[in-house]
């Protein structure tokens, strides 16, 4: 396997989680990175316990023929613009999200992406945590039969003692509740149900907590899915929540039920009707990103890479999706009624 060289723009909370990642990622290796920051190398190594060559002129970067991968961890509205770049210059990509805070920006991404061949993996990451895996083994083994119904929730209060707060509060750089951190269980429905969504409609509110008012756009939304072959879903993206972090995961199928980490099966003999099961496997609980599950994620990106095809569940065209109907509740939201997905072609 080539060993990758990754050059990660962006040095903060995010892009520390990437850097740990790396050290245990086979065929890859964190080799530089970029930061309007001026930094001393020695420093970063001391930091980071691995030598990085340090940038601050992001085309600089794009030019240095011994980085193989653009790792894009900066504020959000920075996505499209160093993506475009990243691709153009034969760059492969990874790119947190979102990929872009204006569906006309995502999509001139996926031009360039396209355009050059490379690869991207998108940082939907939840896919690859313990939980969201054993959840797919158990529709694959069809212990839920046909799901017809699921709703995946975010809650996370992302206050004045969360680091991205000072710039996430602003409609130009957060977007939207769901654009800034609820798009990660939209996209976890869109895996679990497996069917293009057919339309939209969102409703969005706020707190009336002080230490929430300097945000800029609606902090809690609710959106209400219709999938092209008559399943319904809901996603709630609550980010102004007194309670500690949630992620929450309610499917239901022709044979049975998946509630967090319990389980209701008409297709296990001997079970409690009565009673729920519990699921072993541990749940996503945590906000800190430093326990996030990229080494998995990271992991596949390589591999594919390597061997020349996409990556499974977070390759950039699947992400696309799942900001397509992102951006169709936003719409939706703002216009007070319902979205088709026809209208994003």
């Amino acid at each position: 396997m080539k060993e990758l060289r990754i050059g990660i723009v962006g040095l903060g909370w995010v892009a520390g989680a990437h850097v740990e990642t790396f050290k245990s990622v086979r065929g890859a290796r964190v080799t530089a990175v970029c930061s309007r920051t001026k930094h001393d190398p020695r420093d970063l190594e001391k930091k980071y316990g691995t030598t990085l060559k340090v940038y601050t002129d992001y085309a600089a970067m794009l030019r240095d023929p011994e980085i193989d991968v653009i790792d894009i961890c900066t504020p959000h509205p920075l996505h499209p613009e160093q993506a475009i770049a990243a691709a153009a210059a034969g760059k492969h990509l990874i790119l947190e999200k979102p990929i872009a805070l204006r569906y006309e920006d995502a999509v001139a991404v996926r031009r360039a992406i396209r355009k050059a061949g490379v690869q991207a993996c998108v940082c939907f990451e939840w896919r690859f945590c313990a939980q969201a895996r054993m959840i797919r083994s158990l529709i694959a083994q069809g212990l839920l039969g046909d799901l017809h119904y699921g709703e995946v929730d975010y809650f996370h209060a992302i206050g004045p003692d969360v680091g991205q707060f000072s710039w996430n509060v602003k409609k130009e750089w957060g977007g939207s509740s769901l654009l800034t951190a609820g798009c990660h269980a939209l996209d976890a429905l869109l895996g679990f149900m497996g069917e293009p969504v057919e339309e939209v409609t969102s409703y969005g509110t706020r707190s009336k907590n002080e230490k929430f008012a300097p945000y800029e756009y609606s902090t809690s939304a609710v959106t209400i899915l219709k999938f092209r072959n008559g399943k319904i879903g809901k996603v709630a993206s609550v980010i102004d929540c007194p309670q500690p972090y949630l992620f929450h995961v309610h499917l239901v199928g022709s044979e049975g039920t998946v509630l967090d980490n319990r389980l209701f099966s008409n297709k296990l003999d001997g079970m409690d009707r009565t009673q729920w099961g519990t699921i072993p496997t541990p749940q996503d609980d945590s906000d800190d990103v430093r326990e996030h599950p990229y080494l998995g994620q990271f992991q596949a990106f390589v591999e594919a890479v390597n061997q020349k095809r996409p990556m499974p569940l977070t390759d950039f065209d699947t992400a696309f999706e799942s900001h397509r109907a992102v951006f169709a509740a936003d719409l939706s939201a703002a216009r007070g009624k319902p979205v088709s997905l026809a209208e994003l072609a």
